[in-house]
């Protein structure tokens, strides 16, 4: 620890005994993407400045929701901090298994919150949720690759180019794949992305009496373009890959283009990144059909109903999402490398307006309307996920049928009409029909 570091721990401490405070260990589960890990080597400053100690659970996206959701639903007490997203917040505020955050301190500026995504994590007007960071999608693409192509990335491409561009800039024998998208099994791995491109391409989850829509033109479209270009441009196991193992293909050089989350701009713009000056940006595709791919999503902390160490957790939720935060990370590493998508203030700042890639996340935030993101009319909230609590588990089930088909063990035909049955059928269990 710094000297300095020192000082204002002895501080914090005398502070805490001469106010009778007590100092608590609060347990944390997280997810393992590269702000997340970031966080955790700052845990020291939050340390000195509080005298609480931090233990983190850092899980594999997946195991992370179904970890966190089988301990609120139980009501387990294994963690006094959960990393979650838009979908569970205001499912799991409505039901009382989140401490409402409605008594933050006028130092750290609710209201300087990003609307879409204090939106997005509450509930009736109540916040449940801090975000960590916000993200949409968009286009990562390689300049030169494209150059090399003779081709442009337009700032909003459609599909059919992105398909063209992506023949166009594979070459097996140089281990480069055109574009690298996620295919993992997961509700929000490869599910999320599928849905969000399904919405493109004038499809739903279900239609206004809650009809599962897997049986329709606009699905067998989504998934034959998506498997058609993949087979030809993508990555051998590209079914098993998510946002993790696309990003490392990206940053070794083995991707033309990548359309995920706009978080990755900082990292495929890295120091890891070995392609780092010559990464573009762009809006994710659409088929003129007037619904673009792009989803919206935050990394939020939020605190379990029941915890004994309530006052210690809020005190990490507004030291990890405060402007003081994000001021800590560009001081150390640079404006680039701060938590993205969640402040109003942070897209005001000069200094973050220079990094390349901000304005065109903010423009992917803004266009992502949870309210109205499908071509027909659709009875729920939510772009690469429906907001209704059996949504998780059918769609990790569908998401599993879809991953089967892009690996060729079983035809899209199959994996949809399987989706279909299994949708309807966990519809009608739930009293939806």
């Amino acid at each position: 620890m710094s000297l300095k570091n020192a000082l204002s721990a002895a501080t914090a401490m005398s502070l805490l005994v001469a106010t009778g405070a007590h100092a608590e260990t609060i347990t944390i589960a997280t997810v393992n993407n590269g702000d997340m890990i970031r966080m955790q080597g700052y845990t020291d400053d939050f340390t000195a400045k509080t005298g609480h100690e931090v233990e983190w659970v850092t899980l594999e996206e997946n195991v992370l929701r179904q970890r966190v959701t089988t301990d609120i639903t139980t009501k387990g007490g294994q963690f006094d901090i959960m990393t979650i997203g838009m979908y569970e917040t205001p499912i799991w505020g409505a039901n009382g298994w989140l401490v409402p955050l409605d008594d933050l301190s006028d130092e750290y500026d609710v209201d300087d919150i990003l609307p879409a995504m204090a939106g997005g994590l509450s509930h009736d007007g109540t916040l449940y949720a801090a975000p960590f960071y916000g993200e949409s999608s968009m286009v990562m693409y390689r300049t030169d690759l494209m150059e090399a192509a003779g081709l442009e990335m337009p700032d909003a491409p459609t599909w059919d180019f992105i398909a063209e561009a992506a023949a166009a800039m594979t070459d097996r024998d140089a281990d480069i794949n055109g574009i690298c998208l996620r295919g993992k099994a997961g509700w929000g791995e490869g599910g999320a992305f599928i849905t969000a491109m399904s919405n493109s391409f004038g499809a739903r989850w279900f239609d206004e009496d809650w009809n599962a829509q897997f049986d329709t033109e606009q699905w067998a479209n989504t998934l034959n373009f998506y498997k058609s270009m993949m087979d030809a441009s993508g990555p051998a196991g590209y079914a098993t890959n998510g946002f993790n193992e696309n990003l490392s293909l990206f940053n070794q050089g083995k991707c033309g283009m990548w359309i995920d989350a706009t978080v990755a701009a900082s990292f495929v713009t890295g120091d890891d990144s070995t392609v780092a000056d010559s990464v573009g940006f762009a809006l994710a595709p659409d088929t003129g059909l007037g619904k673009r791919s792009n989803w919206l999503w935050a990394w939020a902390l939020a605190i379990p109903a029941g915890t004994q160490k309530e006052a210690a957790a809020k005190e990490f939720i507004e030291w990890a999402t405060s402007k003081g935060y994000i001021e800590l990370v560009a001081e150390n590493e640079g404006w680039a490398n701060v938590p993205p998508g969640a402040r109003k203030s942070l897209y005001d700042n000069p200094n973050y307006q220079a990094v390349p890639f901000a304005q065109m996340t903010l423009d992917s935030i803004l266009s992502a309307d949870p309210t109205d993101s499908t071509v027909d009319p659709s009875p729920y909230v939510g772009i690469q996920f429906a907001a209704i609590p059996e949504f998780a588990g059918i769609a990790t089930e569908v998401s599993q049928e879809f991953s089967a088909a892009y690996a060729g063990q079983q035809t899209v035909e199959e994996a949809l009409a399987k989706a279909q049955a299994l949708t309807n059928e966990a519809m009608e269990a739930a009293g939806y029909k």
